[in-house]
């Protein structure tokens, strides 16, 4: 283990019925996050039903068997806490912060809210109108519409990733309560859910508490056949989407990338936060934001997931600079590509990464986050403690090796949304 890091060495249990528990310790304030998560997210979606799993992350909370959507928000009112429903394309959370004496009776509202959820016919119809309010918003969204458009170009429209996260505003129109019975009924289930505990409670006691919420929940989950990778990209791909009521146009340009149990993912981080892993810093920014001066942002970003998820670079443009834009985009794809890092990026990579992951843990919640991912991806209790030596070791010719596989501008996928209809090369 690398000096100046503590490992966060966590307590993990498996109940009887497949729930696991992961218990953090920690001292520093009276308080507990807990954070529920379950194996289901918009990748989950039936291709007749796409934003079902997002209806559903917006239905937990509005009544179970024992208690109504007033009584959930007056209770936990009450004690001060506020529940937060987040969704991601393989996994749907719950998560509240509370004093560490109210962690049983919180606990099982939570547990209640995805156990037994009843799905009220009037708060149906009233999230459905959410939905389909936050589904027009997305479409009006440059940024919003680019990289879902990214993402089918990527992909394909009738794949998991290729499609829309919320859904469309048909298919919001055809969810029902008897979909979102069948569908909750079918994937939450005690063997994809994990309950991250983090904050002032002894392990061994609220993981005998967790057995006593969880421990009598039965059900089996269906078959499963996973999400499957894309054929690879063998050609260049360009989609003008004109909006021409906007001020800015936003472009996404990516690649599928790698899988985060890939053993060169390590070496793909290194060489996203060399491109521009953040809109100030890397050769994104360096080069079209600051040098050149012609975008309000640039950055990429590397979702490595349970298949090769997308390395997909964003930037925001006055309509005037779309294709110089790309064109220096396309100019430093390729000659990472080329050439790959210089010794003094891989250094200042690697020192920003490791020397970053401290300020990652400072909070419970934050904990509950990294550990959380730890258990989904299967990383080990001890990844923490690890992850500096597993960077360490990426040499320059790993990254440039990581590059050379990845970025290529013959096959990019480009997408442009904004007040522009031009035809960029």
């Amino acid at each position: 283990m690398s000096i100046g890091l503590t490992a966060l060495t966590p307590v993990r249990q498996v109940l009887v019925n497949g729930v696991r528990v992961l218990v953090k310790q920690t001292s520093v304030t009276p308080a507990v996050t807990i954070q529920i998560t379950t194996h289901v997210g918009c990748a989950s979606d039936p291709p007749a039903l796409p934003g079902l799993a997002y209806f559903l992350s917006r239905m937990l909370d509005r009544g179970t068997e024992s208690m109504t959507a007033g009584v959930i928000a007056e209770t936990l009112e009450g004690r001060g806490v506020s529940l937060v429903t987040t969704m991601t394309r393989h996994t749907l959370s719950l998560v509240c912060t509370c004093l560490a004496e109210d962690f049983e009776p919180v606990l099982r509202i939570m547990a209640d809210c995805l156990m037994h959820p009843v799905f009220p016919e009037s708060e149906v119809t009233t999230r459905r109108g959410e939905m389909i309010t936050f589904i027009r918003q997305d479409a009006d969204n440059p940024a919003s519409v680019a990289m879902n458009g990214l993402m089918e170009l990527l992909y394909g429209a009738d794949h998991p990733y290729g499609r829309r996260p919320r859904g469309t505003v048909r298919g919001a129109e055809q969810i029902d309560r008897g979909a979102l019975v069948d569908f909750h009924a079918r994937t939450v289930v005690p063997s994809s859910v994990v309950v991250t505990i983090v904050g002032d409670a002894r392990p061994n006691l609220a993981i005998d508490i967790c057995g006593r919420v969880f421990g009598d929940w039965r059900a089996q989950p269906e078959n499963d056949s996973g999400v499957q990778p894309p054929a690879p990209p063998q050609h260049r791909r360009i989609q003008v989407v004109p909006m021409m009521n906007k001020a800015q146009t936003d472009i996404a340009y990516g690649f599928p990338s790698v899988r985060r149990a890939d053993p060169w993912y390590y070496a793909c981080w290194l060489m996203n936060n060399i491109l521009g892993e953040y809109s100030l810093g890397g050769r994104l920014g360096d080069s079209i934001r600051e040098r050149q001066g012609m975008a309000y942002y640039a950055v990429s970003s590397l979702d490595a997931n349970v298949i090769p998820g997308p390395l997909a670079i964003r930037a925001g443009v006055s309509a005037a600079n779309v294709e110089r834009a790309i064109a220096a985009i396309d100019h430093e794809v390729r000659t990472l590509a080329a050439a790959g890092p210089t010794d003094k990026e891989l250094l200042e990579s690697k020192q920003y990464l490791i020397g970053s992951l401290p300020r990652t843990l400072e909070t419970n919640t934050s904990i509950a986050a990294f550990l959380q991912t730890v258990e989904f991806f299967d990383l080990g209790l001890d990844y923490d403690a690890r992850l500096p030596d597993l960077l360490h070791s990426v040499s320059r010719d790993d990254v440039h090796s990581a590059a050379r596989r990845l970025l290529d501008p013959a096959r990019a996928a480009v997408v442009v949304a904004g007040p522009y209809n031009g035809t960029p090369a």
